[in-house]
């Protein structure tokens, strides 16, 4: 095995040709050296890396990422559009921002989710974004009172009615089997 600097050659150490910016290995693998951090090989040279506005260079030092509130549009880091009502989020995750509670997101604005009376906000940012309070069923875009009738309660879900024992549902009303 050659010393650190060289490498092997039909069983002789020659000294490897090192180029600026670069630092001699000892692996049996390619060229028995390596570009330093902020550098990639080009051929027989490192190339500094270009670093774009709002961007640094990663922790393997070969590569650059956006910063926070920034993401890659090419060669380039772009900030991130925020809409009122909005914040920041992990931009490797879709556009980058989601709505504060209570807003839902609408062709790139956050708009208020209008809770109906009866009503009441949920996490959720899919569907209506709210749900009826119990005793109530949604009906458009309201919450209406669920009309129990004579022998039956409120279902488990709360937005419906079911016969109590031994009351069948018949035509709208609970009636003996």
């Amino acid at each position: 095995m050659c010393e650190r600097g060289y490498r092997k050659i039909d069983e002789a150490c020659v000294a490897i040709q090192v180029p600026a910016n670069a630092y001699p290995t000892n692996s049996p693998y390619g060229d028995g050296w390596k570009c330093g951090r902020g550098y990639l090989q080009v051929n027989e040279t490192c190339s500094s890396i270009k670093i774009p506005a709002n961007a640094y260079l990663d922790l393997s030092g070969d590569k650059w990422k956006c910063e926070r509130g920034y993401r890659a549009v090419k060669e380039a880091c772009v900030a991130i559009y925020i809409p009122v009502n909005g914040y920041l989020i992990d931009s490797s995750h879709g556009s980058g921002w989601v709505c504060d509670h209570g807003f839902r997101a609408i062709n790139g604005a956050c708009d208020a989710i209008k809770v109906p009376t009866n009503g009441y906000l949920v996490d959720s940012s899919y569907r209506t974004g709210w749900k009826c309070d119990r005793g109530y069923r949604t009906v458009k875009e309201a919450c209406v009172a669920v009309n129990v009738v004579e022998n039956a309660h409120l279902n488990s879900s709360g937005d419906d009615w079911e016969c109590n024992r031994p009351y069948r549902r018949n035509q709208g009303k609970c009636a003996l089997p």
